[in-house]
């Protein structure tokens, strides 16, 4: 569970960028790039921002980040890790509310999306320059501290408690995603009404591109890391998260190995998914989902997202076909020609 890469990044801001506006709404563009939560944060605003406005957004992303960094050595995610096995931590209602959205989508997944993963995580460091192909004894010890089974919650005190000694709780794959959604929040409170938040790859595009057309926005080639699109989709209101194997991974021996590690094996996923991106109206649910939906397979991935309301989902596939949810059938387009929509 990680950050999405930069590649990712330069399609949003490319196509929304250079396609977004009048001439007349562009002199009210404000931006801002920043490294918050560990990744390259942008927030564009192109009607009803200020300068006070920006740096609103940027505090309360700045604030999430202090809570649930993993990173960062006293949060309240670091407290929690430091004490497993140890006692109950009280939490923060954010860090609470976060985690116990976690476990539901843990339950929800049979594991397969397990926010404990992180002892496997620390393992292989994919992504870090410590990064490595562990033995299976190494893989064995540490497999035995992940299962979400043993994050025990307590709704009236906000309490959790880790039950083994060494587990670590990584919310890699979902906190970015509330992020994006407290900054589409606090801009909608000020007024804001026509804005990109683009939080590491967790994209939130507020209202719409102008008052006929809604934000274009391009699904990532899984096979490139260079701002290729596989297609478009129009969205407002809404945000889309996308996991693949594009985002970070190690190679040995002349294999690839990806960063979305299975919980029950400790080695990555083995899927035909490439990529996956899942489009809703919550970044909190799109983060997590693209990451459990990944770990289902296309067949299984598809059946899950088409029996959730109001989630859709696009799939590239490793032999290069696109399948879509029916939700979106009619927005996605195909716009490049190695790939074809197969649904």
């Amino acid at each position: 569970m990680g950050k999405k890469l930069i590649g990712f990044l330069l399609i949003i801001g490319l196509m929304i960028g250079t396609s977004g506006c009048t001439s007349s709404s562009d002199k009210e563009l404000l931006t801002r790039t920043d490294i918050v939560m560990g990744t390259p944060v942008t927030i564009s605003i192109y009607e009803g921002g200020s300068d006070d406005i920006l740096q609103k957004s940027f505090d309360k992303i700045s604030e999430i980040e202090s809570l649930l960094s993993i990173n960062k050595s006293g949060t309240e995610l670091d407290k929690l890790n430091e004490n497993a096995g140890i006692k109950k931590v009280k939490l923060s209602d954010t860090s609470y509310k976060i985690i116990k959205r976690a476990v539901k989508y843990s339950h929800l997944s049979d594991g397969g999306y397990d926010i404990s993963v992180g002892p496997l995580v620390k393992l292989w460091s994919i992504g870090l320059p410590e990064a490595k192909v562990p033995t299976q004894q190494e893989i064995d010890e540490v497999i035995k501290l992940v299962d979400y089974n043993n994050i025990e919650l307590n709704d009236s005190t906000k309490e959790v408690y880790l039950k083994k000694k060494g587990m670590i709780l990584d919310l890699g794959s979902i906190a970015k995603g509330y992020a994006a959604d407290e900054v589409a929040r606090l801009l909608s409170k000020e007024g804001v009404t026509r804005a990109i938040v683009n939080l590491g790859g967790n994209i939130y595009a507020l209202g719409s591109k102008n008052d006929n057309e809604d934000w274009n926005v391009g699904i990532q080639n899984p096979f490139s890391d260079r701002g290729d699109v596989v297609g478009t989709i129009h969205i407002s209101n809404k945000s889309i998260v996308t996991s693949g194997i594009y985002e970070r991974f190690i190679e040995k021996d002349g294999k690839k190995y990806h960063h979305i590690l299975n919980p029950k094996t400790g080695y990555p996923f083995e899927t035909e998914i490439a990529g996956v991106s899942i489009i809703s109206k919550e970044s909190i649910d799109c983060d997590a989902l693209s990451t459990l939906v990944f770990t289902k397979g296309l067949d299984e991935g598809v059946k899950f997202v088409e029996k959730i309301k109001d989630i859709d989902a696009v799939f590239v596939t490793k032999d290069k076909r696109v399948y879509t949810t029916n939700g979106i059938k009619d927005n996605f387009k195909i716009t490049n020609k190695e790939f074809t929509l197969s649904n």
